[in-house]
């Protein structure tokens, strides 16, 4: 089945908010296994909503739309859905009596344009509202469905996981069941030319790629009868991509972070880890630090900006900053060798570059790092040239240095 987007809100379209909802439920819909084709933002206008409203009903079979059901004038969602369909708007009396308990159970004055709230178009079915005052909607018509949610995320969010995403379960029997096969040191590119015959013959389960900073992610998905069908499905494939892909695999699991990856891995071989930034002023060892049980393994994390502090800290040699400069090979080696050995760290990551937008030469420009990676005594250093902003330029190197410092520790 199609599934068909409307976000309703002109602070939207001004870009007074970021419409999270949108993404959060398209990635709903597609576990779901329903198709995206169009997704859509209008501003709190009648003529426009009810015109997208139409549209969409023309060439999907499912519209969900995310705002305007607030107590406001401008909140014309379902006042636009019902014009659309021809129905009258009926009063609900639960949700009436649901939205004065939760004015007078707090101690709020009920305005009269609160019981605009209460209203529904006729045959629809009334979802609570566990979080605040404007109930859902679902409005099946000709053999198609409406629903209708709340704008704040926190209304949306559980309303759709807990009330929804039921019913748009129960329109197609069956379950769709994902797991996401992540890679990294390897390009989309290569990932899409590498898998392109699978993608070509597949029906079900199904290959999706997206590329992150330094990582490919592939989901792939089923369709069953139950889970245990779904997963026997999946199972041939993902093992292919395993195959495939070897190393460059850091796990099948959604919740597992390319830095959790790393830190289980040390956790695993018994091994410390330490970070020395220069270009990326702790953004490494940040990301280290979002990963819970990491003070197991994580023993120091230096930002040294400066040539003293590289010297004082790391004990980088004045004459090797003299004669190859700050964002060298032979500085970020003398880093991460310096840490290791002054600080008793199994693992070293050193990172030094030209993060932009100044400071850059027609022999070191920006964009140019270094990245060096002391294991138990072995060192390698790796030269790279990114593009981007200051900012494009910082994240890749963050995430290249995670996957050195892990190839690294897999190949000790």
């Amino acid at each position: 089945m199609v599934v068909e987007l409307i976000s309703v809100g002109t602070e939207i379209l001004l870009g007074n908010i970021v419409n999270t909802n949108a993404a959060f439920l398209s990635e709903k819909c597609a576990a779901l296994g329903l198709s995206c084709y169009y997704q859509s933002v209008v501003g709190d206008n009648e003529e426009r909503l009810c015109g997208s409203i139409q549209t969409a009903l023309e060439r999907s079979d499912i519209l969900i739309l995310s705002g305007g059901l607030g107590p406001t004038q401008d909140d014309l969602t379902k006042e636009c859905v019902a014009k659309v369909l021809g129905k009258e708007l009926l009063l609900d009396e639960h949700s009436r009596k649901r939205i004065e308990d939760f004015f007078v159970s707090r101690g709020y004055e009920i305005t009269e344009n609160n019981w605009k709230q209460a209203y529904a178009p006729e045959g629809a079915i009334v979802i609570d509202n566990e979080n605040g005052t404007a109930p859902g909607l679902i409005v099946p018509t000709n053999g198609k469905h409406i629903l209708l949610l709340p704008g704040p995320p926190n209304e949306l969010i559980p309303m759709f996981e807990n009330q929804m995403m039921p019913y748009l379960n129960g329109l197609e029997p069956g379950v769709i069941c994902s797991t996401t096969v992540k890679l990294c040191g390897v390009g989309e590119s290569k990932v899409e030319t590498d898998i392109l015959d699978l993608i070509e013959k597949q029906t079900n389960p199904t290959i999706a790629p997206y590329a992150k900073t330094g990582e490919v992610h592939l989901r792939v998905t089923a369709k069953a009868d139950n889970e245990e069908q779904a997963d026997t499905l999946m199972q041939p494939v993902i093992q292919e991509l395993q195959k495939r892909f070897g190393k460059h695999v850091y796990s099948l699991d959604e919740k597992v972070t390319l830095e959790k990856a790393l830190v289980d891995l040390l956790i695993e071989k018994e091994l410390t880890i330490g970070t020395v930034e220069s270009c990326t002023g702790g953004m490494i060892s940040a990301r280290l630090t979002n990963v819970p049980g990491v003070s197991a393994v994580l023993k120091n994390c230096f930002v040294t900006y400066s040539n003293k502090a590289k010297r004082k800290l790391v004990g980088v040699k004045k004459e090797t900053l003299d004669k190859h400069g700050a964002v060298s090979k032979q500085v970020a080696k003398e880093m991460a060798k310096g840490l290791a050995s002054l600080h008793k760290t199994d693992v070293a990551i050193a990172v030094t570059g030209i993060a932009g937008p100044d400071g850059g030469s027609e022999e070191k420009p920006v964009g140019l790092v270094y990245i060096a990676c002391c294991v138990c005594g072995v060192t390698t250093v790796k030269e790279y040239h990114f593009s981007g902003n200051r900012n494009k330029i910082r994240e890749n190197t963050v995430a290249r240095a995670l996957i050195q410092a892990r190839d690294c520790v897999m190949e000790m």
